[in-house]
């Protein structure tokens, strides 16, 4: 018996993909001319500006939260018979390029989701004119009288909220993730994106400009006329995904602001840059102390004017500050509890292309006692890649770095800029590896990050209880002691 293949839908989001620009003054005129809306919210025509101008922000958010509770008491078919109005000026809106995109997925079986922020009943009509197959976006509540009750009934359809919400709706038609694409201008729809197995980001604003960057998300301009099918290549000018390769201006304008004066509350001794090739591949390992490593890091590859891609755990990528100077080395993100070698393969691939690839062997910082321990334990990874590519392995000792941002603290000590503590870097020779035993090489990669440390850390030291809470996450409750047997990289 044949079996029948995953089955993958269409997700676009609305204003600034499918749109042009923003939906939301259209439909407010609509509302106003139905007698729904007697005058304009404060500074809403600014908000329209700047969305049309840089994409979504957190206070054009925040107002599209209180729409519930602004439409409380209206009646929902006068909103509909507004929004019908209101879909025949967006439907000149659609970009021009949006149209072949719709027939080739339609010629594939997939479904085509108006996946939105917005309200349902406003973007129902736009949907329908539009031939799509289904619309998920915010809906509010409505009373026995047909009137909203000025709640919002599911998930306020947003950034995560609208992963949440897509999520039900592949459950409720059996669709796969895996197999769907996605469509968005926005960064704020990144977990969507990084969900679905063909992201797209169309005509993006400046901040997922970056992100696309970092993550080789192709990149479709639907305001451009194409030249060929979502497969195929095209010239640069036809609307077709073209992927963003990390060594972009855009990463080295980004890499540009990894300045120590952009750090006052750290003070840095960086040595040894020379050792980094100057082109080619080449794999940067160091040992990992804190949040703030991915910092120092940063701070030290600028300094060669090259472009990087970072591999770090997921938990790198969703720090605060440290998580957008990650993303801005071209992150590959690391997800532990998958066992998927896919962030190896990207690697693999980029020093391929002749990128440097930074990684810390140790997978995650050491916890108790085991942050104390002279000798450095490391995982696999950097070894293996070597081995895969035959790229150098150039080692960085780092030191310091957790005094600026301990384990046991959610934010980096911003305020200590009166006597910042020091952080050293030093840059070693690469170390010769012969590529038979991912274990051995391992052990000599690790040796030559010891050996670019200070003195100090050889010694063997017996901490205090305070410095072990430290080491360990905020809100710890159990024996500071008894994180010995934890193993790098499992945490």
């Amino acid at each position: 018996m044949a079996t029948v293949p995953p089955r993958g839908a269409a997700f676009f989001d609305l204003d600034r993909t499918l749109l042009a620009g923003a939906s939301g003054e259209v439909f407010s005129h609509a509302m106003k001319a139905a007698g729904l809306m007697s005058r304009s919210i404060p500074g809403e025509s600014l908000l329209y500006k700047l969305f049309n101008t840089v994409g979504e922000t957190l206070p054009a958010m925040a107002l599209a939260r209180q729409g519930a509770a602004l439409a409380k008491g209206r009646s929902r078919a006068a909103v509909q018979a507004a929004a019908e109005q209101a879909a025949d000026t967006l439907v000149a809106m659609v970009q021009p390029m949006a149209a072949g995109i719709f027939d080739q997925h339609r010629a594939a079986g997939r479904p085509i989701v108006l996946a939105t922020t917005t309200p349902f009943d406003l973007v129902k009509p736009l949907a329908d004119r539009l031939g799509l197959d289904d619309v998920v976006a915010t809906r509010y509540g409505v009373n026995a009288d047909g009137t909203y009750d000025g709640t919002i009934v599911g998930p306020f359809v947003w950034s995560a909220g609208k992963l949440a919400a897509v999520r039900e709706w592949v459950s409720r038609h059996g669709v796969e993730l895996g197999e769907s694409y996605a469509y968005s201008d926005s960064v704020y729809d990144t977990p969507l994106l990084a969900a679905v197995g063909h992201p797209f980001v169309v005509n993006p604003d400046p901040r997922m400009s970056l992100v696309a960057a970092a993550r080789r998300w192709p990149v479709l301009d639907l305001g451009a006329p194409r030249g060929s099918d979502l497969e195929g290549g095209s010239s640069p000018t036809s609307g077709i995904p073209r992927i963003p390769v990390v060594n972009l201006e855009i990463q080295r304008l980004a890499l540009s602001f990894t300045h120590p004066v952009f750090f006052p509350y750290a003070r840095f001794e960086i040595e040894g840059t020379e050792h980094i090739p100057t082109r080619g591949p080449a794999i940067i390992v160091g040992n990992h102390r804190s949040y703030f490593d991915v910092a120092a890091m940063a701070l030290t590859i600028a300094q060669t004017e090259r472009t990087v891609r970072f591999l770090g755990k997921k938990e790198v990528f969703d720090a605060p500050v440290i998580g957008q100077i990650a993303a801005a080395m071209g992150g590959i993100r690391v997800d532990r509890g998958t066992g998927s070698d896919e962030p190896l393969r990207a690697a693999a691939e980029a020093l391929e292309n002749g990128d440097l690839v930074a990684i810390m062997p140790q997978g995650t910082i050491p916890r108790g006692l085991a942050f104390f321990e002279p000798k450095l334990r490391g995982r696999w990874g950097a070894a293996r890649l070597a081995a895969m590519t035959g790229a150098p392995v150039v080692p960085v000792g780092l030191w310091g770095t957790e005094q600026v941002w301990p384990r046991s603290s959610r934010l980096p000590n911003v305020l200590n800029v009166v006597d910042p503590p020091l952080v050293q870097v030093r840059v070693g020779t690469a170390v010769p590896l012969k590529h038979k035993s991912p274990d051995a090489d391992t052990k000599k990669i690790m040796k030559a990050i010891m050996e670019l440390l200070p003195p100090e850390s050889r010694v063997r030291h017996e901490p205090t209880d305070a410095e072990l809470l430290a080491t360990l996450p905020p809100g710890y409750q159990g024996d500071p002691r008894a994180e010995v047997t934890r193993r790098p990289g499992t945490d």
